[in-house]
């Protein structure tokens, strides 16, 4: 028998503002019956994916696949600059799609390199937001988990930047150990204020249920992230991909309000479907049989005031902004 009567979607959950607006400009590319590509996969999600190549859109790995004339659009963590001086050559009709806090980034980091600091640059290495970064700052050293940091020499000068997606936590922890390591450090503080809003908000929820379920890729370190913060607040957290992963009732039993988040790529509909799924297979007798009307409920509550993802009804979207 279901002991789950109540499930909480949390606020400001969904795709952050920088992946919906490249997820936008690829579906107007198409839209406008453009040849339309992305450079690698907008957002990892399979059904994000499979909608995007339903409205005509294709995901490539190099340039060299895709011919002149054709659109390429760049995803919100950006590139190298040389890939724009490349599309150019290929005759290429570049969208660019680069988050608007990476390009902040991207301009931070150039001028550290102009100042002539030495650059340590936390992030996770080959991930394509730092990939784009080195094109930046190619001499920068890349530090990611603490066993790496013992790599950081002892400079007169040096800068600290960090991939946007980095645990705050963890970018200031790195900050106080590299004072003793440089005379002069500059630390600039480039962590996405909307991956830290959706850690409070995540936090805020846990500390409310007894169970968290975490929505997002199972690689992504964000999501990862959200689900260590959980712990952190004492609540026991589910990480999934999707509803698909939900087969049976057993992480439930005990469970009476159960919470919902999600990672930055993770649209708000599959926490939506996560939230009626979890009605559906360990709700109480009365909640099961309105999963789908309560899951709806949560979603509204979630996407007010401001809608997460634009597939949302016109209603939620364009409410306001991450």
């Amino acid at each position: 028998m279901g002991m789950v009567e109540v499930v909480r979607i949390a606020h400001r959950t969904g795709f952050c503002y920088g992946v919906r607006e490249a997820i936008d400009k690829a579906k107007e590319s198409a839209a406008a019956g453009k040849s339309t590509h992305t450079l690698g996969q907008v957002v990892h999600n399979e059904g994000v994916i499979r909608q995007l190549e339903t409205a005509g859109v294709r995901s490539v790995d190099g340039l060299d696949q895709i011919g002149s004339g054709t659109a390429v659009v760049i995803r919100a963590h950006g590139v190298k600059p040389e890939v724009f001086e490349r599309a150019e050559q290929r005759g290429l009709e570049v969208i660019d799609g680069t988050c608007t806090w990476v390009v902040q980034e991207q301009r931070q980091l150039q001028a550290l390199v102009d100042e002539d600091y030495t650059i340590v640059l936390l992030g996770t290495p080959k991930h394509p937001e730092v990939v784009g970064l080195l094109g930046f700052a190619p001499d920068a050293i890349v530090v990611d988990e603490e066993e790496d940091w013992d790599l950081i020499p002892r400079r007169k000068r040096m800068a600290l930047i960090t991939q946007s997606t980095q645990p705050p936590w963890k970018f200031e922890k790195l900050a106080a150990l590299m004072v003793s390591r440089a005379h002069e450090l500059k630390i600039v503080n480039t962590v996405c204020p909307v991956t830290i809003r959706r850690q409070e908000d995540t936090l805020e929820t846990a500390r409310d249920v007894d169970l968290m379920v975490v929505v997002g890729g199972r690689h992504s370190a964000n999501t990862k992230e959200l689900t260590r913060l959980c712990g952190i607040a004492g609540t026991a957290a589910l990480q999934i991909e999707n509803a698909r992963d939900l087969e049976d009732a057993v992480p439930f039993e005990g469970m009476r309000v159960v919470g919902v988040t999600g990672g930055t790529s993770t649209p708000i509909e599959d926490l939506r479907e996560v939230t009626q799924r979890i009605y559906e297979i360990a709700g109480t007798p009365e909640t099961r049989g309105r999963a789908a009307e309560l899951a709806a409920a949560a979603l509204d509550v979630a996407a007010t005031p401001a809608g997460r993802t634009t597939s949302l009804p016109r209603q939620h979207a364009g409410a306001g902004a991450d």
